[in-house]
């Protein structure tokens, strides 16, 4: 079969963008797989399904699958990007839009200077919500990786996260440390392993591991993690700019029972056809 597909970036975090609006497609494991790869296939952390919604209150439904071929719950800029790609294509001319996830309805809007802002919807900190192995709801956790402890917070935006703070991200033992937190048997459904540098109280650097794509240049709804738990934990104010190796980021969270707000770029990098 031929598959059009639209690749797509935001913040360097890139993907394959899919309409299965105007044509059904199904694709099974093992070609997300290809697609996703970057030497046999067209390369990106995950792939974009655009399709329509199955319930009342959403414009369309927006389903995630990893480099791995999983599907996963959320993802912020991949959430941009739908905005951007639904747009650019036509489906819809309205500025916000209401997405149906596996994580709920999210509902990311068009700025006027071409900016995405989503809201995020509210933070999950009940271990089981997260879901996340422990006996009752911490500040923080003591986490133990390979005979060493570390601390984390684990909070679920959608999608599991566990967020160090570290002194130094440039330092920070990503490759080695974040597939093991990601595999950790505390969290059932895997992990998104984020490593977070205060600056100052409105700015952080972050890397994160990505659950089933490993490392990528920025991972939106770990930047929300980490902010919300940097709030927690009385390191940041109210509206916080996150630096990651693609570029910034705003967050803003209120405090509990709010959502959480997230701002940043989204682009076409280019269309085209495989083979598969």
């Amino acid at each position: 079969m031929r598959l059009k597909f639209t690749k797509m970036q935001g913040l360097g975090n890139d993907f394959v963008a899919i309409d299965g609006v105007t044509t059904r497609v199904a694709l099974t494991r093992d070609k997300l797989r290809l697609l996703a790869d970057r030497h046999f296939g067209v390369g990106c952390d995950q792939i974009l399904f655009v399709e329509p919604p199955t319930r009342s209150d959403a414009d369309f439904r927006y389903r995630i699958y990893n480099a791995d071929g999983g599907e996963v719950e959320q993802c912020g800029n991949g959430a941009r990007c739908f905005v951007r790609f639904v747009r650019d294509r036509g489906l819809t001319s309205a500025s916000q839009i209401r997405a149906e996830t596996l994580a709920g309805v999210i509902v990311p809007r068009l700025e006027a200077d071409g900016q995405v802002t989503v809201d995020m919807g509210m933070p999950r900190f009940e271990p089981a919500e997260i879901p996340f192995n422990a006996d009752e709801r911490e500040l923080t956790y003591r986490l133990e990786v390979e005979g060493r402890e570390v601390e984390i917070s684990a909070v679920s935006m959608g999608n599991p996260h566990a967020v160090q703070v570290v002194a130094c991200v440039d330092a920070a033992p990503v490759p080695i440390q974040g597939p093991l937190i990601e595999a950790h048997p505390r969290f059932p459904k895997r992990v998104n392993a984020g490593y977070m540098e205060v600056v100052n109280r409105g700015h952080v650097r972050l890397r994160v591991y990505e659950r089933g794509a490993g490392e990528t240049l920025a991972c939106g709804t770990g930047a929300c993690a980490a902010v919300v738990s940097g709030i927690q934990r009385g390191l940041l104010d109210e509206a916080v700019r996150v630096s990651t190796r693609g570029g910034d980021l705003r967050v803003r969270w209120a405090g509990e029972g709010e959502p959480v707000w997230m701002t940043g770029p989204a682009e076409t990098v280019f269309e085209g056809e495989i083979e598969l």
